[in-house]
């Protein structure tokens, strides 16, 4: 494509804003870890709660839903939608724990609720594996969508994509630590949701769409927009439905949607100023990452139905790229192509925020395992805080380039999807129970973390194989993961040791009210469940209205007004 001065100008600008930041922030946040990796702790919900969202508005995803509707319909969205769940687990039930605990990670909570060596020794193995090994997969999945939309969007080769889209991002990401993440993911969600809710109504209106009726009414999308699956087709309906709303959201790891929280997630919760900002901020997030954000990207979607109907017209459209490359998720950058100067330039850079967002949080994330759980507890214990700082900024740059190898091998961010959520089957019911069930322990932990590890490699090389051993659908794969796992865990529970009874007693005095761990335990359940129905209703009310079904979109806002007056009533007894 051939981008016009207005366009370089919006792009050029926003690279020199992120730097700005980052120079700008750079002593302040070198100063400690502490302010490097959690800036302070004196951060406000709502910047907490944008940047969760940022983050999760990588430059994947897009592509993910768009891909997602574009061959499976909009009901295929459940198989996110779903981790709403779990989210609103985290909001009224864990945000407030992970404040209270005052740790620098969710890492260091190992050695804070479990005792013995086989605590620093889970706490330092999971630094490496997640902080690093799972990390750097996840940012990869991200830098394979900058591959795509860079060659669609600029005509560049995978290594200069890599390079430019990599430089700007680890160059603040080093220099200004958490906060410089924190200020920029501001700016660039903004930026992001300006872009995509534009270019929805800029594509929608295309001549060759012809409007938002002539979209819902075309033959080859109609059939696309309904909200669940057919309950008449158990080969749809089980696995896009009923298994992410019967057991992928309580059962599976996922960053950004863990069960009882964790990740980069927490990491925001530990930086809030309070644990009601802490609680505020995951609220926040949930309402806008499911109901406020996903309807752009859907509706791209469906477009790009008419204007690229299957992946040889795809493969038409952009001949040099790779064949590799050419997946479901290339139909979002492929329908930006249509966008004039001006909005093009506003869409290109609200991708680049969107990817530099998430990696950002990343990097600083996962160098903060590797600082805290890793190097300052294991290697130099007596490591100052600006040896600490140094070696969270070089790991930071060694990851980014880690990624960047990674993302050439991979092909398609559902792929990764897939491959993340099998390696964390099994394992979220244990996160959701080990801040109440004392009887578990690390090995509980090491158990759940081998079994679904070792069984999701085994699986992901069976299904790559031209006639594969166990030839099941990839839900049902899940399920006997989360089986499997799920069983082992508890079995290793129930015939192992808890930790010593000092280190639960001062676990449960530092992170439970004096009332006890279940005071109140009735309100929060409520507001989980009227929280969940909420959104959704939100999320659907919104859909109802685009789809000019205004009976059913007043109902569901009603409803969702109704929600929020139970939440509001009983906030102090929920939080």
């Amino acid at each position: 494509m051939l981008l016009s001065t207005l366009d370089w100008l919006f792009i050029i600008a926003f690279f020199l804003i992120s730097l700005l930041v980052g120079i700008l922030v750079a002593r302040r946040s070198g100063k400690s870890s502490q302010n490097f990796f959690l800036s302070g702790r004196n951060m406000p919900w709502w910047l907490l709660g944008v940047s969760m969202v940022a983050t999760t508005f990588a430059a994947d995803t897009p592509g993910l839903v768009a891909g997602i509707v574009s061959k499976d319909g909009v009901y295929g969205n459940w198989i996110w939608w779903s981790f709403l769940l779990t989210g609103m687990l985290t909001v009224f039930f864990y945000a407030k724990l992970w404040r209270k605990s005052n740790i620098s990670t969710d890492l260091e909570f190992y050695e804070l609720r479990y005792s013995g060596k086989s605590a620093a020794f889970l706490r330092g193995f999971r630094a490496i594996y997640l902080g690093v090994f799972f990390n750097v997969v996840i940012m990869a999945t991200v830098c394979l969508a900058a591959i795509k939309i860079g060659h669609v969007m600029f005509g560049f080769s995978e290594a200069e994509t890599l390079i430019i889209a990599s430089i700007v991002t680890v160059t603040y990401s080093m220099l200004g630590g958490l906060q410089g993440v924190l200020i920029t993911d501001f700016i660039q969600f903004i930026i992001a949701m300006i872009g995509s809710i534009w270019a929805s109504i800029y594509i929608v209106n295309l001549p060759e769409i012809g409007g938002l009726d002539n979209l819902l009414s075309h033959p080859d999308v109609s059939s696309n927009t309904n909200l669940f699956p057919d309950f008449s087709q158990p080969e749809i309906f089980i696995p896009l439905l009923i298994i992410p709303l019967a057991v992928q959201w309580w059962s599976v790891w996922y960053p950004g949607s863990e069960p009882g929280g964790g990740g980069y997630i927490a990491q925001r919760m530990l930086a809030a100023k309070n644990e009601k900002h802490a609680v505020w901020a995951t609220l926040f997030f949930n309402i806008a990452h499911y109901a406020l954000r996903p309807w752009p990207w859907i509706i791209i979607g469906l477009a790009s139905i008419i204007m690229f109907p299957d992946l040889a017209s795809l493969q038409k459209a952009f001949p040099d790229l790779g064949a590799s490359f050419v997946k479901d998720d290339l139909s979002y950058p492929a329908m930006l192509t249509y966008l004039p100067a001006g909005l093009l330039g506003i869409v290109i850079t609200s991708l680049i925020a969107a990817f530099m967002s998430t990696i950002s949080t990343h990097l600083n994330w996962g160098s903060s395992y590797v600082v805290n759980d890793f190097y300052a507890r294991f290697v130099n214990p007596k490591a100052s805080e600006k040896s600490k700082v140094l070696v969270g900024r070089i790991s930071t740059l060694l990851m980014m380039v880690a990624a960047g190898f990674l993302s050439l091998i991979l092909e398609e961010a559902r792929d990764a999807f897939n491959l993340l959520l099998q390696i964390g089957a099994g394992t979220g019911l244990l996160f959701i129970l080990r801040w109440f069930w004392l009887r578990i322990n690390p090995y509980s932990e090491i158990a759940a973390m081998a079994v679904s590890f070792v069984l999701a490699i085994l699986l992901f090389l069976n299904n790559k194989m031209e006639q594969p051993i166990i030839n099941w659908e990839s839900h049902w794969q899940l399920v006997f993961g989360v089986v499997l796992t799920t069983i082992v865990w508890v079995v290793v529970t129930l015939l192992t040791k808890p930790s010593d009874k000092e280190t639960l007693q001062k676990f449960e005095n530092l992170v439970f009210d004096r009332q006890g761990k279940f005071h109140h335990f009735n309100y929060k359940i409520g507001a989980f469940f009227t929280g969940v129905i909420g959104i959704y209703a939100i999320l659907f009310g919104t859909g109802f209205y685009i789809y000019s079904d205004y009976i059913s979109a007043t109902i569901a806002f009603v409803l969702a007004t109704g929600c929020t007056f139970f939440i509001w009533r009983n906030w102090s007894k929920i939080v």
